[in-house]
């Protein structure tokens, strides 16, 4: 037998052990707790019920590896103090995973601070930390993350992914990877193939400095005396409970700055633990910045815009007829209520369109229902569909009272209006469904921007009042085209504008307490809103002026409405106004998604940095793959 022969021989062949690996490469075999520090068991077979001796499939591999402890939470472990940024275990993380130069299962970056001659930085090896609570296997629509008995690691299939990226967004260690080329995520899967026969993953094999090590979680590794759950730039671990432990024995300065662009530094607090606060980058001077406002998130500002006016539309002049408002009652009574189901149902499809062409394949949307269990963007998704098969199930049961319908047709059916009242009565409960998940989708604790209830007001507010413009559009012109009495039209006129001007307020009041929240805070949202207020600043201050312009206009014509104006003048101002809202609300949704900085790690100068990714693609250098900036398709 060969030398080869004898180390492969009694364990599988996932990975094959090359001829006198390193004792370094092995894992080692140490006496292992029962549980960890959050109170998960450490034994996963106990906690989960699943067989034991169960194959992974690796590689399409049936056998079941020769590691002992294969059915145990492992982790990484890094010391901060021996990582010398040398990028060895992103450059094996990437050979042995065949990533393109524009993707990083594993990354460095650093966070530095003091003066000369007491300068300090401290560099940062980060990768998926396969935590006790991974928020990307709940959020992801698809079901492409499973959280595996073996090694407890997070796995995830990119060909089961659609390429939405929202696990990129709840993930606070930046660990999924979207990659706009092949329009999918994938992400670090803890070199279960290695651990199968013992070896330790790649990026710790082939560490310099002997920073990284791994094994059972909890397990402190040789000639090391801490073991720690944060470190400096290390964002909270309450959402997820990573499985990573830190050492970090360095005095560092009390404040830690990052050299990416994300205006972000690190403050210690009375306890020795660093808090994220604003570091303000680029001072304090307000900018335009109209053109940035154009980003990949564009389908998404139609969606949410789109899909809230649907719903507002709808249940404006529903309810509002069912609450007995006389014209909304001989409106919902006329033919014209079929053609606004259809407008309704018409504007969703358009929404639920945007939302798809957001998608990095787009042809497996119907996939965004497989976790109907766990993820609120699937629950917003079915939400709005059934908001618009009620909103056209409803436009159908209508039909045998439209006289339009029953003079080309002829046909005389029995009168199902019960029946309409009752579906749309499910539109409107299924469109709240859709909006509260589509709310649910944005509280996301690794985006403090917009983990916040003003996410809600707005979404809310835009529902009213944008629905109450194309609502009274559609109303108001059909009463004027049949010659509906001018009382009735005052009445129509001053029941939107009062819907209108309650979402206009109920947004107004979202973004006043987001404003003192934020100015108050010490995190990401925080440098969120700094941004907002200096690169930003003169748009956000349009974007508030417009709307506090709108409502006092808005309620002067509520008032001019009930003493009597020439009600053609009143509805030409009302239009103005609620194109106005439109515009103010295109740009406030525009921002909301801009703006947004995640709890991830630091980045280098180079490398996962935003600003100088920018500046490759002014400038041309990101044509030149080796750059390793990812292309701009989606």
């Amino acid at each position: 037998m060969t030398e080869m022969g004898k180390e492969q021989e009694g364990r599988s062949d996932h990975w094959e052990v090359r001829t006198q690996e390193r004792a370094y490469a092995f894992l080692p075999e140490l006496e292992i707790q029962e549980k960890n520090r959050y109170g998960q068991p450490i034994d996963l077979v106990d906690y989960t019920g699943q067989p034991a001796g169960r194959p992974m499939y690796i590689n399409e591999n049936p056998s079941v590896g020769s590691n002992p402890n294969r059915n145990k939470q492992h982790g990484f472990f890094f010391t901060a103090d021996n990582c010398i940024g040398c990028h060895a275990c992103e450059a094996a993380c990437s050979e042995k995973n065949e990533n393109p130069p524009h993707l990083a299962f594993r990354s460095v970056g650093y966070v530095e601070g003091g003066s000369y001659p007491d300068y300090k930085r401290m560099n940062i090896s980060m990768a998926c930390n396969h935590c006790d609570n991974p928020v990307c296997l709940k959020g992801c629509p698809t079901r492409a993350y499973t959280k595996h008995v073996e090694y407890g690691a997070v796995l995830q299939d990119p060909q089961t992914c659609f390429g939405c990226g929202y696990c990129t967004w709840v993930c606070p260690y930046n660990a999924p990877q979207l990659d706009p080329i092949k329009g999918q995520v994938s992400k670090c899967n803890m070199c279960v193939d290695r651990l199968e026969v013992g070896l330790k993953p790649a990026c710790v094999s082939a560490c310099v400095g002997n920073a990284l090590d791994f094994g059972v979680v909890e397990q402190t590794p040789h000639n090391r005396e801490q073991c720690k759950t944060d470190i400096p730039g290390f964002p909270t671990t309450d959402i997820t409970h990573p499985n990573i432990r830190f050492q970090q024995t360095r005095t560092m300065p009390d404040e830690m700055t990052r050299t990416d662009s994300m205006p972000v530094k690190y403050h210690k607090d009375e306890k020795g633990n660093y808090k994220p606060m604003v570091d303000q980058k680029v001072g304090k001077a307000k900018s335009w910045n109209f053109g940035k406002l154009n980003s990949r998130e564009n389908p998404l500002v139609l969606f949410t815009l789109f899909a809230q006016a649907a719903f507002g539309l709808f249940a404006t002049i529903f309810l509002g007829a069912l609450l007995g408002v006389e014209p909304l009652q001989a409106f919902v009574a006329s033919d014209m209520w079929v053609a606004t189901g259809a407008l309704t149902a018409g504007m969703t499809g358009f929404a639920l369109l945007m939302s798809v062409t957001h998608l990095g394949k787009p042809l497996r949307f119907y996939r965004g229902f497989n976790n109907l269990r766990y993820s609120p963007m699937s629950r917003e998704g079915f939400g709005l569909a059934m908001f618009a098969a009620g909103a056209g199930l409803n436009m159908l049961l209508s039909l045998p009272t439209n006289q339009t319908f029953i003079e080309l047709t002829g046909l005389n059916l029995p009168d199902l209006t019960s029946a309409a009242t009752g579906a749309g009565l499910f539109a409107v409960v299924a469109g709240i469904g859709g909006l509260f998940y589509m709310f649910k989708c944005y509280r996301i604790k690794a985006r403090p921007f917009w983990n916040h209830w003003q996410t809600g007001t707005s979404f809310a507010g835009n529902a009213l009042s944008i629905g109450a413009l194309f609502a009274g559009v559609v109303v108001i012109s059909t009463g004027l085209f049949v010659g509906v009495s001018q009382e009735m039209i005052a009445v129509a006129t001053s029941f939107f504008s009062s819907v209108f001007v309650a979402g206009l307020i109920l947004e107004a009041i979202g973004l006043i307490g987001h404003h003192k929240d934020m100015n108050s805070a010490e995190h990401e949202g925080a440098a969120s809103h700094y941004v907002q207020q200096t690169t930003f600043g003169k748009t956000y201050v349009l974007r508030n002026v417009l709307l506090g312009l709108n409502i006092v206009a808005s309620l002067g014509l509520i008032i001019a409405t009930a003493v009597g104006y020439e009600i053609a003048f009143v509805l030409l101002i009302w239009l103005a106004l609620g194109g106005l809202q439109f515009f103010t609300a295109a740009i406030g949704r525009a921002l909301f998604y801009i703006l947004v900085i995640p709890t991830t790690m630091p980045g280098a100068f180079f490398w996962k940095n935003k600003g100088f990714e920018q500046h490759a693609r002014d400038i041309g250098l990101a044509d030149n793959p080796a750059t390793g900036v990812a292309p701009d398709l989606h």
